[in-house]
């Protein structure tokens, strides 16, 4: 009997480790998006005028709005997956990490639906349609504002399924 429960036990932590490694690699791809924002697109932006910043961001939320949910959601349902196996494998050390990853990846959340995407679909009405709105630069502005938080969110993420991996 202890043998089972000991191989139940290893078969849980690998599965751990693997659906933490797949947790890093889906939020990796919104960590590098927003780090890319807040490196070199917020510099880019600051030299175009306002309807071409508008148009510009507004065509990439366009895609991004569209494409980026499905790596979002795996990052954050991976991850809530990995603080799960953690508890029941009774790895306590990994389960915090997790827990950690998954309070960044929730506090990142409530960011991007609260601030974000407001501004991501007005962005994207204008570039549709050619209309820049008078408050162009302010939405730019705004949607820039949050991008320290964003990325260090993601960073706290990333590195708590890293520990989780280690800690498995």
């Amino acid at each position: 009997m202890l043998e089972f429960i000991e191989r139940e036990t290893e078969m849980l932590v690998v599965t751990g480790q693997i659906i933490a490694a797949v947790a890093v690699l889906a939020n990796a791809v919104v960590y590098g998006t927003d780090v890319c924002g807040a490196v070199i697109m917020r510099s880019v932006y600051r030299k175009l005028d306002d309807a071409t910043v508008t148009v510009s961001a507004g065509w990439g939320h366009y895609y991004g709005d569209r494409r980026m949910p499905v790596v979002g959601a795996g990052g954050v349902v991976t991850a809530v997956l990995t603080l799960l196996i953690a508890l029941l494998a009774g790895q306590i050390g990994a389960a915090v990490a997790a827990g950690i990853t998954v309070a960044a990846l929730l506090t990142w959340l409530a960011f991007y639906v609260r601030i974000a995407k407001p501004i991501n679909t007005q962005q994207t009405a204008a570039a549709q349609s050619g209309i820049i709105p008078a408050n162009a630069r302010a939405l730019q502005d705004k949607w820039d504002s949050i991008l320290k938080y964003r990325v260090a969110l993601q960073f706290i993420a990333i590195a708590g399924l890293c520990a989780a991996l280690i800690l498995f």
